[in-house]
């Protein structure tokens, strides 16, 4: 069964990027080969990628998920219908204002790898609907003060399990499973380590 994962490079204040959107941050800390086996791993074993953008921005401005490594079919929300896309390999199809649907058409082409889910409002949305799993948090050493938040603005609260914590050079990588979620007993069974 596919695993539903938020995944996300994060400051210690919770955000994904600066005020204008900036991620210039994430690159300026030392990092050891263990950092890269983590986020390898992960990035391995992803089958789909669930986001939010627009076509021009995500595609043609090169705002690709994952810079274009992982090689797995992306969801994208939007408001306005658009035709799907293929750059490089990768299929973008664009889904109209129901997450729902596009996180499980997203488990369907999975099959048995996992869907990651990108971005603080698709995120929160999912967490709210009860549709992740697990919570994946690659920690940099910085404090922005401001900027475009991970969990703002959730509005209520999600206990988590805490299943591996590891730190290296600079980040910290954490991972955790969402209490409650109906998919919880196949989701320890299934992760209950990563692939080597």
């Amino acid at each position: 069964m596919s695993v539903v994962f938020i995944h996300a490079t994060v400051t210690l204040d919770g955000f994904l990027a600066g005020p204008r959107g900036e991620v210039d941050w994430m690159f300026d800390f030392p990092s050891a080969p263990q950092d890269q086996d983590v986020v390898d791993r992960v990035c391995a074993n992803i089958g789909a990628v669930v986001g939010g953008a627009n076509p021009g921005r995500t595609i043609e401005d090169g705002e690709v998920p994952y810079g274009g490594m992982v090689k797995a079919p992306v969801y994208l929300m939007s408001h306005t219908p658009a035709a799907p896309v293929e750059r490089d390999g990768i299929t973008y199809t664009f889904v109209v204002d129901d997450l729902a649907s596009a996180v499980e058409t997203a488990k369907e082409a999975a099959g048995e790898r996992w869907v990651s889910v990108l971005g603080g409002k698709v995120s929160r949305q999912c967490l709210e609907l009860g549709l992740v799993d697990e919570i994946h948090l690659d920690v940099v050493p910085v404090l922005l003060g401001e900027g475009i938040s991970l969990f703002g603005g959730l509005g209520r609260r999600i206990d988590l399990d805490r299943l591996e914590t590891s730190a290296f050079a600079s980040e910290t990588h954490l991972r955790f499973r969402v209490q409650g979620q109906r998919n919880r007993d196949a989701a320890s069974t299934s992760t209950s380590s990563l692939p080597a």
